[in-house]
């Protein structure tokens, strides 16, 4: 038996890619969600700023996102997308892990990033309730705690330039790396009394998903109330296969060939949700009709990868 056919193949299950299939829905095309269930923000105890929604946790958004989908129409599939093919300039064939495979006429990619995390024990018992990644999301819960930045470089300088918005408690430690920061960025550090140890963290210290300290090689140790990492992130390997270039910094090169679906970069589910909405309006094409979809997610007009 021949796959189900689509008119769009949305890679990626959260706020971005449930919204994109919404909205595609919406506008009377046939969609398919793939969704490999892992989330960035599995252990996100609560998410902030989202107008209507203040402290929802994760899960709970995206069981009411599939269940609007499903209300227009829209099919789910559990699977992680390994390879695709267009073999013809028009049908995209989706080859999942499981040998399944699923064919759209168009994909859009809201896959979002991946955070690679710090060497650190103890961090994932903290993870999503004193131990955080965004600024953005978090920062308010930070004001006036004892705040540790994880990370090197200009990243780490940032995030820690940002998060004094909320708390001047702070010190940047490196976990044994290079600082990487030059005399511009130092000189920031110096006016705001930020700290820069570069000895190894060997572990967090918690009570209960609290974290309380970390202990450095040295016998040394900190308190604190708060920690963030600035670490590398980048997009899924499945975007390398469909032809998108990576860069520093594991972002994606914008290319003429290529269209880039804004739809899973941003951390705030917020914002992440509203490029989900834009890039399915961007993947129709109202002047000709609802036959006829743009190019877009990150997907070539040759042949791109082999099943």
């Amino acid at each position: 038996m021949s796959p189900k056919r689509y008119d769009v193949a949305v890679v990626g299950g959260g706020p971005a890619g449930l919204c994109a299939g919404l909205w595609l829905a919406r506008y009377l095309h046939t969609v398919v969600v793939i969704d490999s269930g892992d989330p960035r923000n599995w252990e996100t105890r609560g998410i902030n700023g989202y107008l209507g929604h203040q402290g929802i946790r994760a899960p709970e958004l995206r069981a009411i996102g599939r269940e609007e989908c499903t209300k227009y129409g829209v099919d789910f599939v559990t699977g992680v997308v390994d390879t695709a093919v267009n073999e013809t300039g028009e049908l995209f064939a989706a080859c999942l892990r499981d040998g399944t495979t699923i064919e759209a006429n168009r994909i859009l990619l809201a896959i979002g990033i991946k955070d690679y995390w710090p060497d650190i024990a103890g961090l994932e018992r903290c993870y999503g309730e004193t131990v955080h990644v965004c600024p953005d999301c978090d920062g308010y819960e930070t004001r006036d705690k004892k705040t540790i930045v994880v990370g090197s470089g200009r990243k780490a300088v940032g995030l820690a330039l940002a998060l004094a918005t909320w708390t001047s408690k702070i010190v940047i430690c490196t976990n044994g790396e290079k600082p990487d920061m030059n005399q511009a960025l130092l000189d920031k550090l110096k006016v705001l009394n930020i700290p820069v140890l570069e000895a190894p963290i060997q572990r967090a210290v918690s009570e209960a998903s609290e974290i309380v300290g970390i202990e450095l090689e040295g016998a040394m140790s900190l308190d604190c109330e708060r920690l963030y990492f600035a670490r590398l992130q980048r997009f899924d390997l499945i975007c390398e296969l469909l032809g998108a270039r990576l860069v520093t910094g594991g972002h994606i090169l914008q290319r003429d060939d290529l269209r880039r679906a804004e739809a899973g970069d941003p951390p705030e589910h917020p914002l992440a949700a509203d490029r989900g909405r834009r890039s399915a309006l961007h993947l129709l094409d109202p002047a000709r009709g609802r036959a006829n979809l743009r190019l877009s997610g990150l997907v070539r007009k040759d042949r791109v990868a082999k099943c």
